[in-house]
């Protein structure tokens, strides 16, 4: 308990943690971990939590993974790092080569996180258009409740106000159209129709404006920072064929969704689409180190192929390819190979719907739902601070897990096992049932 308290204590005077009130941190103590073994979180005093929602969403193959350790370790007797400006090596090489063929795409263009990625996508695009000699076409369109990152050209096309609105003043204006959340259709309506009515709004944006929008960019199937909103692929389909048809960019925007957290590769694969830009981070180095790609179209990279200097794509990031992060998401893809893990998680997800369907039964349940390696649910009646006391009552039964909103969501490594997965239905029924939470 010492080493607690010294922990927590140099954490309260030194560490400004993200998305936290840190007012709040003197109630709800942050969890200090010493150590991680598979699926499983360590305390500085030995207790135990099942990390299950993967370290947002990071991690894939569990905490200290001897293959993805075994990569990093041998590259760092080789090279940590050189700026890949004027240079190159072997694991970026070869990692992009091996993203290319699993997304049809190419020439990967790579960041530190997320939201980077997102800036990098749109920044891409419209300085595509503006190579094309289309200056006017610098405009995007998100789906309402998208996530896009919280850098100002990621949060302009976020639609979240927790987020936005206290920057708005410093973001640009960009336009956001239905989403096709399957819990918005109304009654009688399939999540089908509802995504194609979805649909239906972007074209009647797209036929008045499409001469000064870039792109359209989506989280594909899942809209992980609004409560993990899921609808139907139709919805890819068709925004695939409307921005082919208006001469829109479609930017995909996998960083959540990616390396088979729905059930898929990539979520597009479920719509049968290939989008001109995808973005990747969160998984793709297993939850070991800051990592994100953007792949485009042949087309894309050949209008900024020049001689001019400024005709070029002139983005950079200090840590753009770490042979580090590059090693341990070849490691990652590896494991994809060897494993089969797409194939064993479909086994598993079945498994796992069947583990959790008393917790999709109790009555304060609603809209339980599932996608590949993610299921949520909304809790009816969620009174305010039902988060935080929901996240403090699964410490006690040792699961972290951390809701949004009245939204409680679990995205575990998939090297969980059935075992595991009691242990979290059993934890998520002991705070259902808890009339307090």
């Amino acid at each position: 308990m010492a080493a607690d308290n010294d922990l927590l204590s140099r954490t309260r005077a030194a560490v400004w943690h993200p998305c936290t009130q840190m007012k709040q941190l003197e109630a709800a103590l942050p969890l200090p971990i010493a150590r991680g073994e598979g699926v499983w979180l360590v305390d500085t005093d030995g207790r135990r939590y099942l990390d299950a929602i993967s370290s947002w969403w990071v991690n894939l193959f569990g905490h200290c993974n001897p293959r993805i350790n075994a990569a990093i370790i041998d590259q760092l007797g080789r090279i940590e790092h050189v700026m890949l400006a004027g240079a190159t090596h072997e694991p970026v090489v070869a990692l992009s080569e091996r993203l290319a063929k699993l997304t049809g795409l190419g020439h990967a263009f790579y960041g530190s996180d997320g939201a980077s990625a997102t800036e990098i996508a749109l920044k891409m695009s419209a300085h595509f258009w503006r190579n094309a000699g289309q200056t006017g076409k610098n405009g995007f369109i998100s789906l309402q409740n998208g996530y896009h990152g919280e850098t100002v050209g990621a949060l302009s096309v976020t639609d979240i106000p927790l987020f936005k609105a206290t920057y708005a003043p410093l973001l640009r204006h960009t336009v956001q159209v239905p989403t096709p959340d399957a819990r918005l259709a109304e009654t009688g309506e399939t999540a089908e129709e509802f995504a194609l009515r979805c649909a239906d709004a972007l074209e009647a944006h797209l036929v008045e404006h499409a001469a000064e929008t870039a792109a359209f960019i989506v989280e594909p199937l899942v809209q992980g920072a609004t409560g993990m909103a899921m609808y139907h692929p139709v919805y890819l389909k068709r925004a695939r064929e409307l921005c082919t048809k208006y001469r829109v960019h479609l930017i995909a925007d996998e960083i959540a969704v990616g390396f088979g957290r729905t059930g898929t590769m990539f979520a597009c694969e479920q719509a049968a689409i290939h989008p001109d830009f995808i973005c990747l981070s969160k998984g793709i180095t297993g939850g070991y180190l800051p990592l994100s790609a953007v792949l485009t179209t042949d087309a894309v990279y050949a209008a900024f192929y020049g001689d001019a200097t400024a005709r070029g794509f002139l983005h950079s990031h200090s840590y753009t390819g770490n042979p580090l992060a590059c090693r341990a998401a070849l490691a990652v893809l590896d494991i994809f190979e060897t494993d089969q893990v797409i194939a064993a998680n479909r086994i598993k997800a079945q498994e796992f719907m069947g583990l959790l369907a008393e917790v999709a039964m109790h009555p304060r349940v609603r809209h339980f739902r599932q996608r590949g390696m993610i299921w949520a649910f909304d809790v009816a009646e969620a009174q305010p601070g039902f988060s935080a006391r929901l996240h403090q009552a699964a410490l006690g039964q040792g699961v972290f897990i951390r809701p949004i909103g009245n939204t409680v969501y679990v995205m575990p490594p998939y090297v969980t096992s059935a075992d595991d997965m009691r242990v979290l239905a059993a934890a998520l029924l002991a705070c259902l049932k808890n009339p307090d939470i």
